[in-house]
């Protein structure tokens, strides 16, 4: 962890430790986070794929599609969490260089990287990162392309579920497509402060 956020944390819990108990959360129905349409949620997963290519995001069912893609478009050195490599290892070939260690002073050398996702939300086609389960945050966040990693069971309705879900991780990163700006003359912009190819990858 770097140290100036240590110490700016350390500092937050300092402060927070005299409280007898923290505020409890607000109490709100399971339906006040959810669109108002007729959706069949027998397979979310269908869900959120049909509605992360509305916000062009990606999703995948194999590996080997993301390792063609990645050589399709020359992106062949890249992080990849290390719990994850030995699955993924196989379907890479020897023209890949992928590390399993995130080195900070060689960020713009990492063109893909690869991490867990806590979880999906079908109705928004959004995915849930959190320190909880990703291995390393800049390696989600720094390179061009950032290839999320979930199990079917983890694609949630809706909203409400997914924050029933996540409980007390105090930081949690929602991802809806790759990232965006139109600061500038209102011209949309992909890729600025983020990953400019978000994929999610389903694995059985």
């Amino acid at each position: 962890m770097n140290d100036d956020r240590e110490v700016i944390l350390s500092r937050m819990r300092g402060a927070l430790a005299p409280l007898r108990k923290r505020a409890a959360y607000p109490n709100f129905p399971d339906d006040v986070a959810v669109m108002r349409e007729v959706v069949d949620w027998k397979d979310p997963w269908s869900v959120f794929c049909e509605r992360t290519r509305l916000v062009n995001g990606e999703s995948m069912e194999r590996v080997e599609d993301v390792v063609a893609l990645l050589k399709a478009n020359h992106w062949l050195h890249g992080y990849c969490d290390p719990q994850l490599w030995p699955r993924l290892a196989p379907a890479f070939g020897p023209e890949f260089t992928v590390e399993t260690a995130f080195d900070r002073t060689r960020v713009d050398d990492y063109q893909f990287g690869i991490t867990r996702a806590v979880g999906a939300i079908a109705e928004t086609g959004t995915l849930i990162l959190s320190d909880a389960s990703t291995s390393c945050r800049l390696g989600a966040l720094a390179p061009w392309v950032h290839i999320a990693v979930l199990r079917r069971e983890e694609v949630m309705a809706n909203m409400a579920q997914a924050v029933a879900l996540l409980g007390d991780d105090p930081n949690i990163i929602w991802v809806t497509g790759p990232s965006k700006t139109a600061d500038v003359e209102g011209i949309l912009i992909e890729g600025v402060h983020g990953p400019g190819r978000q994929i999610a990858l389903l694995l059985g």
